[in-house]
């Protein structure tokens, strides 16, 4: 019997990775306790695992007998910690939660999940304290950085993956991988798979999506009619483009597609070329783009109308005056959709704030991507119960895990040891043999 707690458990993304784990391995397991604070994405839990996970963890203050932790725990800056007791002291932070349980209770291993930037946040020392205090509760550490899109998701999403095990050391065969960068390189990962062996097939957008959803998720008709008009009359010429008002490259823009007003050519042309331009050094190293003057603007872009067409653009809202400087007014969030995945690719990061904003194009519809689609997008199984009101849905597959990746990690983390996989009750468990 393997027994394991569930921590910021979110809908239950981890959990599932280890209960196909372990039924993989003919080991029987037990979760004897689980906690996730969002009270909807408890009731989500509740629906797929037939218990309603525990609250805030700081109110959790005795555990039964576990022997493995799972926790995809917030990645908390330990800014306030630094700041009231020196930066090697995690107290003030969640993680001091993982770390207090592990210390009081010693379970045999853990498998951590969290956000790429953990390992560089603050040039990487919040990362150095953590595997730091891990060790010095007697756990060998190691960690993964890993793409869901190497592991038959079609997603490109990199998380890191930290495992560890008591008084041993993890002894694992897998190796980090950040995986193709976007669809494009992917792509070119793909046409050269036969040259390589691939350990897990790859899967593109097209393979998730659902035949016929409802027509709840379709576009509507005058913002399918203005993308239209954009690329020739032909929806699948939509195949990756972002709806985006700071960047050139592969977009379209609000003031192309008139969604404050319509814009003329020279007004278009403009904003265009002020895009363009803005992010150029010369102008300043601004990341995204400096304000620029009107003398500034003038040497890339200076018709007889300027005037005119730049009042225009004030007044529709497309252009913003900062007391004699000029920018765009950007953001995504006016589109319908602000990115149409390439089916013959994956598809970018999922995040909780837009996934409902991921749009496609199949089977001559122009629509967004479903809550199905989002979970298939993490690979969890079609038997998984969505959360019945889609804006939680999508909110809570954006937060979750890769499944198929925390199946791997941890299948590689037992098999590792070669041995001693029987059945084991109790703190005489040998994880795999790996406990010294």
């Amino acid at each position: 019997m393997m027994r394991f707690v569930d921590l910021f458990a979110g809908i239950g993304g981890i959990r599932l990775g280890f209960e196909q784990t372990m039924q993989a391995l003919g080991i029987h397991c037990e979760c004897v306790l689980s906690s996730e604070i969002d009270k909807h994405a408890q009731n989500t839990y509740a629906l797929n695992f037939g218990e309603k996970p525990q609250g805030d963890i700081y109110a959790i203050q005795e555990f039964p007998e576990f022997d493995f932790l799972l926790a995809g725990f917030p990645c908390q800056p330990f800014s306030y910690a630094g700041k009231q007791q020196g930066f090697g002291d995690t107290r003030g932070t969640l993680f001091f939660q993982i770390e207090r349980i592990l210390r009081d209770y010693k379970p045999q291993g853990f498998l951590l999940e969290n956000v790429r930037g953990l390992t560089t946040h603050d040039k990487g020392r919040t990362f150095k304290t953590i595997i730091q205090h891990l060790e010095a509760l007697g756990y060998g550490v190691e960690y993964l950085l890993l793409n869901g899109s190497s592991f038959g998701i079609p997603q490109n999403r990199v998380r890191v993956y930290i495992v560890g095990v008591y008084q041993g050391k993890p002894r694992l065969s897998l190796q980090s991988d950040l995986g193709a960068a976007d669809s494009h390189k992917f792509k070119d990962k793909m046409a050269q798979s036969s040259l390589f062996e691939q350990t897990y097939p790859f899967k593109v957008v097209r393979d998730i999506l659902e035949p016929n959803p409802n027509p709840i998720y379709d576009c509507t008709p005058d913002f399918v009619s203005r993308l239209l008009r954009m690329v020739d009359g032909k929806a699948e010429n939509l195949h990756g483009y972002r709806m985006i008002d700071h960047r050139n490259g592969n977009s379209i823009h609000s003031w192309e597609l008139g969604i404050k007003g319509k814009c003329n050519d020279d007004e278009i042309a403009f904003m265009n070329a002020l895009i363009a331009n803005r992010r150029k050094k010369h102008f300043g190293a601004d990341q995204d783009g400096k304000k620029l003057t009107l003398e500034q603007i003038k040497t890339f872009f200076n018709p007889p109308n300027l005037s005119t067409v730049m009042q225009g653009l004030l007044k529709k809202g497309y252009l913003k005056d900062h007391g004699g400087t000029f920018n765009p007014v950007a953001g995504n969030m006016s589109f319908e959709v602000f990115k149409f995945l390439d089916p013959e690719s994956i598809s970018i990061t999922l995040v909780s704030s837009d996934a409902h904003k991921l749009g496609v194009v199949h089977n001559g519809r122009v629509r967004r991507i479903t809550p199905r689609e989002c979970a298939r997008l993490q690979g969890f199984p079609d038997t998984f119960t969505l959360h019945p009101q889609d804006t939680h849905a999508y909110r809570q597959f954006g937060n979750s895990v890769s499944v198929p990746v925390i199946k791997e990690v941890l299948l590689d983390l037992f098999q590792g040891a070669g041995k001693n996989l029987g059945s084991t009750t109790g703190k005489s468990i040998e994880l795999c043999g790996l406990a010294a």
